[in-house]
């Protein structure tokens, strides 16, 4: 996944015959009964927009369970900037397989590619300013894997693959277990250093801890506990700033690294250049995933 031009394929092959049971099933009825069924044709894929493709490789490796028989071939890299009307790739075989598989291809293609091309713009928003751009968990179930893949493509960085590689304390824990005696500990403390310190005891060594704020009292509160990425919430511009400068500002320990500072709601391309210029380490952005457009690829099929 930190490679943005590999996939590993067996993390897709059961999407990849999910789409063929559900897209194909019993059979191409039509291709079936029209078609000869040792015709050799060639599709191209073209780009009837320009932006940044990603799935090449996918589909690659989808038309080689589809049809054995079926030869691929990339004519541009994974991840470049393609414009409209360039072909992007060539594929030749039994019309059967090319002509059953379009669609579940370019479902792949196009959607891989409207992600890492908003990723893309996300990026170029925020140029020259040195802060990373994220994904989150709002994917489509079953396609975490491939759609943070098409962030990478697109130049971002993934954020967490689920649940349980990292721990987030976010505002729904902090709201059910304030003024809870849930954990022995003095109570002068707050919520979230009660929530971090009794995390510590129970978690693995070398799980980050990230926590959730919409104040800087919570902010405060978040440098106290020693977490090791804030999460500014929703925040507006003027509070994003103050916020931080306060980390940046914060009296740490000796030997003790500033947490990471993040930066997520409500961000556009439009407001993200001003986010980034309040000097936040990362922006993690949902509308990578569940807003982004399919980008325009068409197949075009002939003898």
């Amino acid at each position: 996944m930190n490679r943005k031009n590999k996939i590993e394929c067996e993390k897709i092959d059961a999407l990849i015959q999910l789409a063929i049971q559900e897209d194909i099933f019993t059979g191409d009825i039509t291709t079936e009964n029209l078609i000869p069924e040792n015709l050799i044709v060639e599709g191209a894929f073209i780009a009837k927009e320009s932006g940044v493709v990603a799935g090449l490789p996918v589909v690659e490796h989808f038309f080689s369970k589809l049809d054995k028989n079926v030869f691929f071939k990339q004519l541009v890299k994974e991840g470049v900037f393609i414009h409209k009307g360039e072909t992007i790739a060539v594929v030749n075989g039994r019309s059967k397989g090319l002509l059953s598989g379009e669609r579940i291809a370019l479902n792949f293609l196009q959607r891989l590619s409207g992600i890492a091309t908003l990723t893309a713009q996300f990026i170029e928003r925020i140029k020259p300013l040195n802060t990373f751009i994220m994904d989150t968990r709002k994917t489509i179930p079953g396609w975490r894997y491939l759609e943070k893949y098409a962030v990478a493509v697109g130049g971002g960085v993934n954020h967490r693959m689920g649940l349980y590689d990292q721990v987030l304390i976010k505002d729904n824990h902090l709201d059910i277990i304030k003024n809870k005696v849930l954990f022995n500990i003095s109570s002068h403390d707050s919520i979230i250093e009660k929530a971090v310190s009794f995390l510590k005891q129970r978690i693995k060594k070398g799980i980050l801890i990230e926590v959730e704020t919409r104040t800087l009292e919570e902010v405060k509160n978040a440098l106290t506990a020693g977490v090791d990425i804030i999460l500014f919430d929703n925040m507006n511009i003027q509070l994003l700033n103050d916020a931080v400068k306060l980390v940046k500002e914060w009296k740490y320990n000796e030997g003790k690294r500033p947490p990471l500072t993040e930066a997520s709601g409500n961000i556009t391309l439009e407001n993200v250049h001003l986010v980034a210029q309040t000097g936040v380490d990362r922006i993690s952005i949902g509308a990578l995933t569940h807003s982004a457009m399919a980008l325009d690829i068409s197949l075009e099929i002939s003898i």
